[in-house]
């Protein structure tokens, strides 16, 4: 019998609540699933893709007293509702469906976000950005909304791409060549949102989009707390450095040293090489 080969990952996932803010209004979350069953990943690892999917995510919340810490664990446990249930997409090759899939769940975080803040008190103004990354044995499929990021470096590569638009005006003109990258760094409206999940965003629009990888390929999702520390060509260095036991953690702590006012998290994904089944 013919011998397939699937690909293999490797993922390092770490977060810090910085040196001024109280708390951690961030969260990351690594599931494997497949049609039956989720799984919550740990921290760090490395599995196969042949017979599982796998979905990562960062997302930042925001809001008043602690409103803003339960709003991104929200964002992030909502994803395993749908998901398992879309499972048979990958399985039968059925690209087209992945854009239903990743907006209903995000009109679903959408609603459970807006339900709570109009509800509770202590909820009022309760928001969340997210960043997703699905992972299938051919494609990565993503979803984003707000100023968390998804980056791609190819296996090798030097100049690493942000596959996320930041949803602001900052990054509207950084994107049209109006700002450079250290011009919307310090931009003072560079945090200003115009879309993010609940609070008053009537509509809910993510970005969407999808990438062939190659073993060897790196993507970074990460919090605005990583790259307030770290220009382009520093997560480059750090990413491409050795040894790589743990690139999440390296990225953090980095960050924070070079900055640290906001809470900071990185989830690291390397495409491994691919194995016979």
């Amino acid at each position: 019998m013919e011998s397939r080969t699937c690909p293999s990952l490797q993922w390092f996932g770490h977060t810090d609540r910085g040196k001024v803010r109280a708390n951690n209004e961030d969260a990351f979350l690594g599931l494997q699933f497949d049609a039956k069953e989720v799984h919550h990943l740990g921290k760090h690892g490395t599995a196969s893709l042949q017979n599982t999917d796998f979905v990562f995510a960062v997302s930042d919340g925001m809001g008043g007293a602690r409103a803003g810490e339960y709003a991104s664990r929200i964002a992030v446990d909502k994803i395993t509702a749908l998901l398992p249930r879309a499972f048979q997409l990958s399985a039968e090759g059925l690209a087209t469906g992945f854009e239903d899939v990743l907006t209903e769940l995000f009109n679903e975080i959408h609603g459970a976000l807006t339900y709570l803040g109009s509800s509770y008190q202590e909820c009022a103004g309760m928001q969340a950005t997210l960043s997703l990354c699905w992972f299938t044995p051919r494609w990565m499929y993503f979803a984003h909304i707000g100023d968390t990021r998804i980056y791609y470096l190819p296996a090798g590569g030097t100049a690493i791409k942000r596959l996320s638009h930041d949803d602001t005006h900052v990054d509207w003109l950084f994107r049209n060549g109006q700002l450079n990258e250290r011009e919307a760094r310090t931009h003072p409206r560079r945090n200003v949102l115009q879309k993010a999940l609940g609070g008053d965003n009537q509509f809910v629009d993510p970005q969407l989009g999808a990438v062939g990888y190659e073993p060897g390929d790196r993507f970074l999702l990460c919090s605005d707390g990583l790259v307030e520390g770290l220009y382009d060509q520093h997560l480059v260095e750090l990413l491409n450095a050795a040894p790589a036991s743990d690139p999440a953690s390296r990225l953090v702590n980095e960050a924070v040293d070079r900055d640290g006012r906001d809470n900071t998290t990185a989830l690291v994904i390397r495409l491994g090489p691919n194995q016979a089944s």
